[in-house]
């Protein structure tokens, strides 16, 4: 009885160990590389056999292969290699009866093509097909037939089709590439005949298409920065810098998303439903980089809130958490049922940038979202949106996804394009870009001050209401398209410019908020009404917000805020009713975290899930580095904070001065009235250009002339009338300080009398 037990011990104890040996638990992709490097060692066993270098196994299979195969013997290592890269690549699911198939048609279609090629010299088996064929086909129709069978193997074994369209599109990129290459060194030569001469005049290239202003496929991708800043020094319009972003600087997409066994998923769905008297037909798979959508069309009469109930017990069936149930996928009579995958793919922003739909899009203010769930690339533009509200905890990418936003804008706007109002109270997110030349001030951390810009952009919208108001135009678009470009054509059709008949430039202006919440503690009221005013009518003015919170509550996202936001950003969040203050339905908590968003703009009736790109911190400061060393010679003064952190010398210091109408609110302020009067007329873009300052400090400088009756009112896009001339200028000159050198040297004179 003693050994019985021990034998049924034993054999239960070998029983475990082989269930134990059986699963290994290894995922689907592991054992596809697995399975890829016994198909390439196979392949080169077969080569080293042939040159009888694969011992006594080899040289045996060698002598009765090549009896049965002849020449085509050579077929098979090839074969073993084609298996191995086709194993290497797949990720989705196994095809192994259908690889079978397709290496049995390799292998016979290749020995017959030899056999006929070569006669005789396909084995035996290339014989007896190459017979046949012959007699019913003959020469060359049979080696077309057989021809066609071979690459017909090759798809089936890669279970996909050549890309076409995508090799045509490389070849026209590349032409392309070879003209703009031509058409810089032909400007190169134009340059150095005219160096002696008045600075060249070149085209606005704004509105132009992005393929050659990223430069995609040039040698200056692959050069260090000192070169590349080099060739872009060369490219001016008005002394102004067009330079080019590398995409070197930026990461491409990281990783492969892990799905698992799609089959299996698929069918655990289904009757999982089915046990709850649901029946689906299970329809498309989109795997995208942080999530699976399974997509299943429900049976007639069976109501969707069936399945939407059913979410949890799903969750229990797949093993999955968070499982997010789309009833249904909009413009699909469908329903999508989104699992998590167990690895994520980064999707990097060079992809993003790479893409056709961003370089061929005409808008500046085109910016990269991500990618969504069938891995398709997603962009918008910022002024459609016309405002954006991103909002989500902590750690679920909300700084990311800034980052990547602004960097868009950057990679397609030159300062003269695009300015940047960045506030950023918790001093360590937006002030990575410290002194790039887009910025209109330095970063702003206090939150008066942020209160004080939001002031002045609302003071801006107005004054260019008032200028679009004076030409009949719409909006900045129309004033760009009809006002600005035809004043760039006519002064470049003549020889001596007149800076001060060039209209402004009135550039797109972007406020970026990054933490709205800790500024409404502070300055609620003043802060809504800011946000509200901007948002109501600051779209047709080329003045956007992009604001962010972490804490998406009713205190902070208030109804009017929420009213004129239309496009918003929800990011993992606590619980539903914050997905709801956000998007004003739920689902934003079942999202992952790590830049998966919902975006919702306001011509979409339901969200659509993004995987928002991932930038570094490294690669911020490598394009932040870039731009300072463009444009070291072109910052303008207003960036630089003075010391002990006065107010001083920068956009609002007249307005946080509290005293507007004081003389000394600005250092610059009698070079630009004796500017201005020297000339007989005045504009912003000629007080920028002289006194080398930045757009904002310009204006100011402006109102204040104004103010102090020196030049007279706006009147469209034309200078300024001077209301004061140069003999009146002297005499007040003189009668203010009676011949002294300054007012205080009058006074002490004065005393002495």
């Amino acid at each position: 009885m003693a050994k019985k037990k021990t034998q049924k011990n034993s054999k239960k104890d070998s029983k475990i160990f082989e269930e134990k040996k059986i699963n290994l638990n290894l995922k689907t992709e592991t054992i596809h590389w697995l399975v890829s490097i016994a198909f390439f060692v196979l392949a080169l066993f077969f080569v080293l056999a042939s040159f009888q270098k694969g011992g006594l196994v080899g040289s045996t299979l060698f002598d009765w292969m090549t009896y049965m195969l002849g020449i085509g013997y050579f077929l098979l290592p090839a074969l073993f290699f084609i298996l191995g890269v086709s194993y290497a690549k797949e990720v989705k699911t196994d095809f192994t009866t259908v690889r079978i198939l397709g290496s049995i048609i390799f292998i016979l279609s290749g020995l017959g093509i030899v056999d006929i090629a070569i006669q005789n010299e396909g084995g035996l088996i290339g014989n007896l097909i190459s017979s046949p064929v012959i007699k019913l086909f003959d020469v060359l129709a049979g080696l077309l037939i057989l021809s066609t069978l071979l690459v017909v193997s090759i798809v089936i074994i890669f279970d996909t089709t050549p890309d076409f369209k995508s090799l045509m599109f490389w070849k026209k990129e590349k032409k392309e590439n070879i003209e703009d290459e031509e058409d810089e060194t032909v400007e190169e030569i134009l340059e150095e005949e005219d160096e002696a001469e008045e600075p060249a005049l070149a085209k606005n290239t704004a509105e132009k298409s992005l393929k050659g202003m990223l430069g995609f496929g040039k040698k200056s991708e692959e050069e260090n920065f000192d070169e590349k800043i080099e060739e872009t020094k060369k490219k001016k319009f008005f002394s102004k810098k067009q330079i080019t972003l590398p995409l070197s600087i930026l990461s491409k997409d990281k990783g492969k998303p892990g799905v698992g066994d799609i089959k299996a998923n698929a069918n655990i769905i289904k009757r999982a439903l089915q046990n709850f008297g649901i029946i689906v037909e299970m329809d498309e798979i989109s795997i995208g980089p942080s999530v699976t959508r399974y997509a299943l069309k429900p049976a007639e009469g069976v109501k969707l809130s069936r399945i939407v109930a059913l979410q949890n017990d799903l969750s229990l069936a797949l093993a999955a958490h968070p499982l997010r149930i789309e009833a249904p996928i909009p413009g699909k009579a469908l329903v999508g049922i989104e699992i998590p995958n167990s690895t994520k793919t980064t999707v990097g922003l060079a992809t993003l940038f790479e893409s056709p739909k961003f370089q061929d899009a005409e808008h500046p203010l085109t910016i990269a979202l991500g990618k969504d769930i069938s891995g398709n690339s997603h962009f918008t533009n910022l002024a459609k949106a016309p405002h954006m509200l991103i909002a989500g905890s902590t750690g679920s990418g909300k700084s990311v996804t800034i980052h990547t936003l602004i960097t868009s804008l950057l990679y397609r706007n030159n300062p003269e394009d695009l300015r940047l109002l960045m506030i950023d109270p918790k001093r360590v997110e937006l002030t990575l870009y410290k002194n790039i030349p887009h910025l209109l001030t330095p970063v702003i951390t206090d939150p008066k001050k942020a209160i004080l810009s939001l002031k002045w952009a609302i003071k801006e919208m107005e004054r260019r209401y008032e200028i679009l108001e004076g030409l009949s135009v719409r909006d900045i678009q129309s004033y760009h398209k009809n006002i600005l470009e035809p004043a760039k054509k006519k002064l470049e059709s003549k020889k001596e410019i007149d800076e001060s008949e060039m209209p402004e430039t009135m550039p797109y202006i972007v406020v970026i908020i990054d933490e709205l919440a800790d500024i409404m503690q502070t300055y609620p009221r003043e802060l809504e009404s800011a946000i509200v005013r901007l948002a109501q009518m600051s779209r047709a003015v080329g003045i956007h917000l992009i604001l962010s919170t972490q804490r998406p509550s009713v205190n902070v996202i208030t109804g009017l805020i929420k009213a004129n936001v239309p496009t918003r950003v929800a990011l993992q969040v606590a619980s539903q009713v914050d997905s709801r203050t956000i998007l004003d339905q739920s689902g934003a908590e079942k999202l992952l975290g790590a830049g998966d968003m919902l975006y919702l703009s306001g011509d979409m009736s339901k969200p659509r899930r993004i995987q928002a790109a991932f930038i570094s911190e490294t690669e911020v400061k490598d394009v932040v580095k870039f731009l300072k060393r463009a444009y070291e010679d072109e910052i303008p003064d207003e960036i630089d904070i003075s010391v002990a952190g006065t107010d001083k010398n920068v956009l609002f210091e007249g307005i946080l001065d509290g005293d507007l109408n004081s003389d000394d609110s600005d250092d610059l302020y009698e070079s630009a009235r004796e500017e201005v009067i020297k000339i007989g007329k005045a504009s912003t873009s000629y007080i920028q250009r002289k006194l080398r300052v930045g757009y904002a400090r310009a204006a100011r400088l402006m109102d204040m002339l104004e103010e102090r009756g020196v030049i007279g009112p706006a009147d469209g896009s034309k200078p300024r009338e001077v209301l004061i001339g140069k003999e009146e200028n002297s005499v007040t000159t003189n009668t203010q300080t009676n011949g002294y050198l300054n007012e205080e040297d009058a006074e002490e004179g004065s005393r002495e009398l």
